[in-house]
């Protein structure tokens, strides 16, 4: 009677074995939304609680067997064999589950990292988008646009590091069919973002770099003739002083 009943809880454990292979890795997932994947992985870190937690159940009914196999071993030997497919059956069972739920585990992770350097580099665009708002409507003044240029200039050296992240991050993802469109969508309105207003600050940069040329061109210019004028006003002051009859001057100095 105690054989027969061990057969018969090594056949419920093998249907059940079968059920979980059924439920949890063989079921085709689609991952079209964050709440799917989320969902996904929390299902899956249930199903490997649920596939250990049998570990104490294989344990009670292994060594039944071999108890059994002492007293009896014609019936013994031959669910000691049955036994050892349960058991290689199960092991496999344990291993997919942990490999599946790692797997979707790190998906999660690369999701969240994903929109974690979206929102680092969203943060810098809009940075970007102010400074270059700033350097409309500068008084017309050296250290005003010098300063304007400096400051945009700091916010351009932004590293590249992050949008690669971003790149890899969202290419792997799309390429494992996870989350495709909406990371699709979420890339194409960031990198549009990117390039529109990466182009208006290189643009107001150059802008901004020929109006400074130009400025201290002008400031060259103006100390010049300013120096050119004190040196003449020396001069013509002291014509003046020594009462030199204009007739008597160079033509210049007339």
């Amino acid at each position: 009677e105690k054989a027969v009943n061990l057969k018969k809880d090594l056949a419920e454990m093998q249907e059940w074995m079968t059920q979980a292979e059924e439920e949890y890795l063989e079921k085709d997932f689609e991952y079209k939304s964050p709440e799917e994947l989320e969902n996904a992985v929390e299902e899956m870190k249930r199903a490997k609680e649920d596939v250990l937690q049998k570990e104490v159940r294989v344990k009670i009914l292994k060594d039944n067997i071999k108890m059994l196999a002492t007293k009896v071993p014609s019936s013994g030997q031959d669910l000691a064999t049955e036994l050892n497919v349960v058991l290689e059956n199960y092991q496999l069972l344990c291993n997919r589950i942990r490999g599946k739920c790692h797997t979707l585990e790190e998906v999660w992770s690369c999701w969240i990292e994903l929109l974690q350097y979206l929102d680092l580099e969203t943060a810098w665009l809009n940075t970007l988008e102010e400074r270059v708002q700033m350097t409309g409507n500068l008084p017309d003044k050296l250290d005003a646009v010098n300063d304007a240029l400096e400051s945009l200039e700091s916010v351009l050296r932004h590293p590249a590091d992050n949008r690669t992240q971003i790149r890899e991050l969202g290419q792997t993802l799309i390429d494992g069919g996870i989350l495709d469109d909406i990371i699709s969508e979420k890339l194409e309105v960031f990198n549009a973002r990117y390039e529109e207003l990466s182009h208006l600050a290189v643009s107001r940069q150059i802008a901004l770099e020929q109006q400074l040329q130009t400025m201290r061109e002008t400031d060259h210019m103006l100390q010049v003739l300013q120096e050119s004028l004190g040196d003449l006003d020396r001069q013509l002051t002291s014509y003046l002083t020594d009462r030199i009859d204009a007739f008597q001057m160079p033509q210049e100095a007339q």
